[in-house]
């Protein structure tokens, strides 16, 4: 019954793929894929579409059900990114519907990060007579959830701190130059990483000079809420007729006046945000940087030279390493992203 190593690892590269479907769209709960395999054939997918709807499991099973009918499940294997739940919540635990089928196997990429349910899950199906299997492709799985997981374990959201810079480490560029630092191409990239964050966020001064929209567009809005817009100032005087207060997405425009980035963070983590965006100044970024609340970088470093411009960084005395570094070239510009180290790494 049990699967070789790499057959484990390619169902599981699937069920990823459709966990990865539900980045942004599932908050406050992960995103999470699954797939049911019997007789080496990939009979059933899942993946978790939005808070109070049906979990991955579940989907998948419904899936096999429709295909290829009520007892087809029996005997197969579940291959799912995170531990089935156990407890009754706005849906029905995952563990009764997976032992209702009929599945002899499970295999588990990451358990939970909740304390209070981790493990409780796989001891349930064990005792069940199930067999499981752990840990496959477990930092990928642990990587799809991180949002989640910093969540549920801290109450604040994970946050992605993403800014554009020339070869001088300059974020703006000079007076009659344009807006823009990086190409086409790379501030549609940005779209993708937003469309998976519950969250931007911004400084005042950052709203008063760029005006900016903050937005989805096009079809990277599709199917999912524009991720609210917060504004983080200690002061109240906002020009009212830039288009964060008056377009469509008004409502989706949060102000958080007179609060710390930690409070503002704690906040957006009580409506159930789990990922945030940073898009500030070097001011803003270099505090957040400064009280360890930058868990991911993205930089888009242009083939530009800048001198005079705003900073990245306005802490001289400010050090922070990005672990494993991605590199990928979009265009003439370069996307850096990983990770910020913790300061005792």
């Amino acid at each position: 019954m049990e699967g070789t190593h790499s057959e484990d690892e390619r169902f599981m590269r699937e069920a990823l793929a459709e966990g990865s479907k539900g980045l942004g769209k599932t908050s406050p709960n992960p995103p999470v894929g699954a797939i049911v395999v019997r007789g080496g054939d990939v009979i059933g997918r899942g993946w978790h579409e939005r808070a109070g709807e049906a979990h991955a499991e579940r989907n998948a099973l419904a899936e096999v059900v429709r295909l290829h009918g009520a007892t087809a499940a029996r005997g197969a294997t579940l291959y799912v990114t995170l531990e089935p739940c156990s407890s009754h919540g706005r849906t029905p635990p995952c563990t009764e519907a997976i032992l209702a089928s009929g599945i002899t196997r499970v295999v588990v990429s990451a358990t939970d990060p909740n304390p209070a349910h981790a493990g409780a899950g796989l001891e349930w199906l064990e005792a069940a007579g199930v067999e499981v299997t752990r840990g496959v492709l477990e930092p990928e799985g642990r990587d799809l959830i991180r949002f989640f997981a910093r969540h549920i374990t801290s109450g604040r959201p994970w946050v992605i701190a993403k800014t554009a810079v020339t070869l001088d480490g300059q974020t703006t560029l000079p007076d009659g130059m344009g807006p823009w630092i990086s190409n086409d191409a790379a501030r549609e990239d940005v779209q993708a990483w937003r469309r998976q964050c519950d969250a931007i966020l911004i400084g005042g001064e950052t709203f008063r000079r760029d005006n900016p929209a903050l937005t989805l567009r096009g079809t990277w809005a599709e199917g999912r809420p524009q991720p609210w817009r917060v504004i983080l100032t200690s002061d109240a005087g906002l020009p009212g007729t830039h288009q964060m207060f008056n377009d469509p997405h008004r409502h989706r425009t949060l102000v958080h006046q007179g609060l710390t980035l930690t409070e503002s963070l704690a906040r957006l983590g009580e409506i159930g945000a789990c990922s945030v965006m940073l898009e500030s100044g070097g001011r803003l970024l270099s505090h957040a940087l400064a009280e360890g609340l930058v868990d991911e970088m993205i930089l888009y470093l242009a083939p530009l030279l800048g001198g005079g411009g705003k900073r990245l960084l306005s802490d001289d005395g400010l050090f922070a390493r990005i672990e494993a570094p991605e590199f990928f070239a979009i265009g003439d510009n370069l996307r850096v992203r990983g990770r910020i180290a913790k300061r005792d790494a």
